[in-house]
């Protein structure tokens, strides 16, 4: 049987998704975290909250991945950022391309 997304079904989340409940994504996450001595690498700020506090630490793709695995994985194209940054002037950014880039998965 076909994937929802292959019928044409745009509410099924894209393959890559799951890849962040995954083990080895929290593994990494951490240790970039603790790479970045739990500093957001684009304020200085000192990532000290839990999360969804706006200084809880975000593991942030620097290149955005869209689905590409050497991209996701890869550490150097990892920061950490504080929930603020992520959500705000990040998505900013990535909003902002978007009718240059396209839609994507």
């Amino acid at each position: 049987m076909p994937s929802p997304r292959a019928l044409g079904n745009s509410l099924a989340p894209p393959p890559w998704k799951a890849w962040y409940a995954s083990a080895r994504w929290l593994k990494l996450r951490l240790t970039i975290f603790i790479r970045d001595n739990y500093t957001c690498q684009q304020t200085g700020v000192i990532c000290a909250g839990k999360y969804p506090a706006p200084d809880s630490p975000v593991a942030d793709h620097k290149v955005p991945h869209r689905g590409d695995p050497v991209l996701f994985w890869d550490p150097d194209n990892i920061q950490t950022v504080t929930k603020a940054y992520h959500d705000s002037e990040k998505q900013k950014a990535e909003q902002g391309s978007l009718q240059e880039r396209g839609v994507w998965y």
